[in-house]
C-alpha cells in the first residue's frame, strides 16, 4: 500500500465531524493559495501607464477576466463531466500553467505582457469547481462550503497585503510581484491538494439527505435548465450584479481606499478578516436546518438582507452618519452575505430540495460565465465612456444599483422556487393517489 492510500485509510477512520473540519481547511487553504496566482497583480497600481487611452491596470483586469470568463464557459462541460480520479492532476496542471503565465508577464515588456494575463486567467477559472466537488453532496456541506467560500473574502485582502509588503521589503517591482507571490504559495497549494485527496467520498447517509452527485451529460444539463428556467434567469441576474460589485471591490480596492483618503497596507486583511468570520458563522448555522426547503428559504432571506444592507450603509455614508471604514466593512458584509451563498450552498440546497441527480459544478459555472461576462462588459463601458469617474464614485453608484435590483430579483426568486416546490409535491401526491386507486381497482 502506498503512502497516499495509507493516509487515506487513516482519515476514513476519523469521526465524521473531524473529517468535515479537515476537508474544509484543506479546501480553504487550496483556494486561498490559488488566489496568490490570480489576484496578486491587483495589489499594484501601475500608475501613469496607459494603452489606447485606457489605464494599463484596467487592461490587465479585463484581459485576465476575459480568460477567466472563457474558462467558466468551458467549465460548464468540463466540470460537469469530470471524474474524481483526475481531480488532483487537473488542479496541479492548471496552477502551473497560470504560474508560467505570470513569469512571462514579468519577463515580457509592457504593453505586450498584457496578453499573458489572458493565459493566466483561463486555467484558474476551473479550480473552484474542482475543489468544491470534494465537498458537495454531504450533510456538512454548508460548513465546509462556508469555510471554502470565505477564502473568496479573506484571500483577496490577504494576498494584497502579502504582495504589497513584499514590494516594501524586497527589491521586487509590480511586474515581478505576481510571480514571486505565487512562488510563496506554491507549496501550500500542493499540500492542500494532497489533503483533499485524503477526503472520503460521501457516505450513504449523505446521499440520502442530499441526493447522490453524478456527472451530467449534455441531455441532463439541458433538462436541468429547462426544469428551473425562470428561477435560473432570476439567479443569473442577481449573480451578474453581485459579481460586478465583488470584482470591482477586489480589483480596485486599493484605488477605492485611496479615494477615501486611507492608505494602510494592512486595512485589506483587517476588514476582510472581520467579514470572513461573520459570514462563516452565519452560513455554518444552516447546517442545523435539515429541511431543504426551509434552508433554501433562509438562504434567500440572507441574500435579500445582504443587498439591503449594502444600500442602507451606503446611504448612511453619504449622509455622514458612518465613517469610511465602517462603510467599506458594512458594504463588504452585505455583498458577501448575498454573494457567498451562490458559491457554496444555494445550488447545494436547490438540488437537494428537488432531488435532482446531478452536480453543483455545472450550474455554478453557468452562473459564473454570465457573471464575469457582465462584469467585463461594465468595466469596458466605464473606461470607454467620455465622462471621468473615479473608481470610488463608480463603486458607490454600483452599490446602489445592486442593492435595489438584487433585492427585487432575490424576492421573486424566493417566490418562484417555493411555488415550484409546492407544485412538485402536489404532482407526487397526485401520482401516489392515482397509483393507489389503480392498485385498489385491480383487487
Amino acid at each position: 500500500m502506498n503512502l497516499l492510500e495509507s493516509a487515506r485509510k487513516r482519515v476514513h477512520q476519523w469521526p465524521y465531524g473531524w473529517m468535515s473540519v479537515f476537508a474544509a481547511i484543506a479546501a480553504f487553504s487550496c483556494y486561498t493559495s490559488m488566489y496568490a496566482f490570480r489576484k496578486a497583480f491587483a495589489a499594484g497600481t501601475f500608475e501613469g501607464s496607459h494603452l489606447l487611452g485606457i489605464d494599463y491596470k484596467v487592461w490587465l483586469v479585463i484581459t485576465q477576466m476575459i480568460g477567466y470568463t472563457l474558462s467558466k464557459f468551458y467549465g460548464i462541460r468540463f466540470i460537469a463531466e469530470s471524474s474524481s480520479k483526475k481531480r488532483p492532476v487537473y488542479l496541479i496542471r492548471l496552477i502551473l500553467i497560470a504560474w508560467t503565465a505570470l513569469l512571462a508577464f514579468a519577463v515580457v515588456p509592457a504593453p505586450w505582457n498584457i496578453a499573458f494575463m489572458l493565459i493566466n486567467g483561463f486555467p484558474l477559472g476551473m479550480i473552484w469547481g474542482l475543489v468544491f466537488s470534494y465537498l458537495e453532496g454531504r450533510k456538512s456541506t454548508e460548513f465546509m462550503g462556508a469555510l471554502l467560500s470565505i477564502s473568496l473574502i479573506f484571500a483577496s485582502g490577504f494576498v494584497k497585503t502579502v504582495a504589497r509588503t513584499m514590494m516594501g521589503i524586497l527589491p521586487v517591482n509590480e511586474f515581478w510581484m505576481p510571480f514571486c507571490t505565487g512562488l510563496l504559495f506554491m507549496l501550500p497549494f500542493l499540500l492542500s491538494v494532497y489533503c483533499l485527496e485524503l477526503v472520503p467520498a460521501p457516505s450513504p447517509e449523505d446521499q440520502l439527505l442530499r441526493t447522490k452527485r453524478v456527472p451530467m451529460d449534455a441531455k441532463q444539463r439541458k433538462k436541468f435548465i429547462l426544469s428551473f428556467f425562470p428561477g435560473i434567469v432570476l439567479t443569473l441576474v442577481i449573480y451578474v450584479l453581485l459579481t460586478l460589485l465583488r470584482d470591482m471591490r477586489d480589483n480596485f480596492e486599493v484605488e477605492i481606499w485611496h479615494y477615501l483618503h486611507i492608505r494602510d497596507n494592512h486595512i485589506y486583511t483587517k476588514i476582510d478578516l472581520i467579514i470572513s468570520v461573520a459570514i462563516l458563522a452565519l452560513i455554518s448555522l444552516l447546517i442545523l436546518i435539515r429541511n431543504n426547503l426551509k434552508a433554501f428559504t433562509v438562504i434567500h432571506v440572507m441574500i435579500i438582507s445582504g443587498c439591503v444592507l449594502c444600500g442602507i450603509s451606503t446611504f448612511a455614508f453619504d449622509q455622514g452618519l458612518i465613517s469610511p471604514v465602517a462603510w467599506m466593512c458594512l458594504v463588504g458584509m452585505g455583498l458577501y452575505m448575498a454573494y457567498i451563498p451562490y458559491n457554496a450552498i444555494f445550488f447545494e440546497r436547490m438540488i437537494a430540495n428537488f432531488h435532482f441527480k446531478g452536480n453543483i459544478g455545472f450550474i455554478i459555472y453557468v452562473a459564473d460565465s454570465m457573471g464575469y461576462l457582465g462584469s467585463a462588459g461594465v468595466l469596458m463601458f466605464k473606461e470607454l465612456n467620455t465622462f471621468e469617474l473615479s473608481w470610488g464614485v463608480f463603486f458607490k453608484q454600483t452599490v446602489y444599483t445592486v442593492s435595489v435590483l438584487g433585492s427585487i430579483c432575490a424576492f421573486l426568486s424566493l417566490v418562484y422556487f417555493r411555488q415550484k416546490t409546492l407544485s412538485e409535491k402536489r404532482k407526487k401526491n397526485n401520482a401516489a393517489e392515482n397509483h393507489n386507486l389503480v392498485v385498489a381497482a385491480e383487487y
